[in-house]
């Protein structure tokens, strides 16, 4: 019962120790960019960086979040570190918001931009010396026609399949988690266990369709990485997206966890609120992703 009488039993000011978890957390993100630069442009030793920064960073959530668990349970925590914890997320959620801004303005430069600009048309039709038979149509695989197959021909995903599919995965997720947070705060938590639990398999389930769609589009479709402006911007939106789903997921599993070990109070909850935080904000960008780079 100690967080429920952390109010009481809180000391008036905490301060943190000293901890070498934010150093180990950069250099396994560096270790993980690495890893996945290398991958992409073919180096055999990809593939085995690139696993080592995932079990780096795998290694950091449990030790950081293991480290957070035990200062709250113990008591230590009041209302102005409550609070710290409250605005570093906002912050964070903001930080992530500016992050897929500067994605879709990408997007927008290329579709509304830059290629209208090479087929001749807009303020700079000057630039349609350089491919005079370029057709600026959209999605396009650029002048070059980028791209595995010879004649720079590729498919496109239809928004009323796969991703169909995945979008009401997520929306289905972001209504069970809801029913999870009104399940804890009526402190029934039966039902807060189960609709947790089937908020992670819908994550889960979004990311085995996303791997199934990403296999289809490579392998399938010619629809690769480099196929031009088209290729680079679908496989950069929606792959970072998948990897925001992915670490949602792993946080939603960890909440779970400490659910079944009987964490958290009616009142006093804000690591659930956190991670839901971030799962909504997660379903919002996916509607955006849906609608802007599969449908319209």
């Amino acid at each position: 019962m100690a967080h429920a009488e952390h109010a009481e039993n809180s000391r008036e000011d905490y301060f943190p120790h000293g901890s070498r978890l934010p150093f180990f957390g950069s250099i396994s993100l560096f270790v993980l960019m690495a890893g996945a630069a290398a991958t992409l442009n073919g180096a055999q030793v990809g593939p085995w960086v690139l696993t080592t920064g995932l079990l780096l960073l795998f290694t950091l959530f449990f030790l950081w979040f293991g480290e957070v668990i035990r200062e709250n349970q113990a008591g230590l925590y009041n209302e102005q570190v409550d609070r710290s914890f409250r605005m570093g997320m906002m912050w964070f959620i903001f930080s992530e918001v500016m992050f897929f801004a500067a994605f879709f303005g990408a997007l927008f430069y290329a579709r509304q931009l830059s290629v209208p600009w090479l087929g001749g048309e807009g303020a700079k039709a000057v630039t349609s010396i350089l491919w005079p038979e370029f057709d600026a149509g959209w999605p396009s695989s650029g002048p070059g026609h980028l791209g595995p197959r010879d004649d720079g021909s590729y498919e496109i995903i239809p928004a009323f399949g796969l991703p169909a599919l995945n979008t009401a995965l997520l929306l289905t997720s972001g209504l069970t988690l809801t029913i999870a947070h009104h399940a804890m705060k009526s402190a029934h938590r039966g039902i807060l266990k189960v609709f947790l639990a089937l908020t992670f398999v819908l994550g889960f389930i979004f990311l085995g369709v996303q791997v199934f769609e990403y296999g289809h589009a490579w392998s399938d479709l010619g629809l690769q990485l480099g196929t031009g402006i088209y290729g680079s911007t679908f496989f950069m939106l929606t792959g970072f997206h998948g990897l925001h789903v992915m670490v949602g997921a792993i946080m939603l599993v960890v909440i779970w966890l400490r659910c079944m070990k009987g964490h958290f109070t009616p009142r006093q909850h804000f690591a659930f609120e956190a991670v839901a935080w971030y799962w909504h904000f997660v379903d919002v960008v996916w509607l955006g992703l849906f609608i802007f780079v599969y449908w319209i």
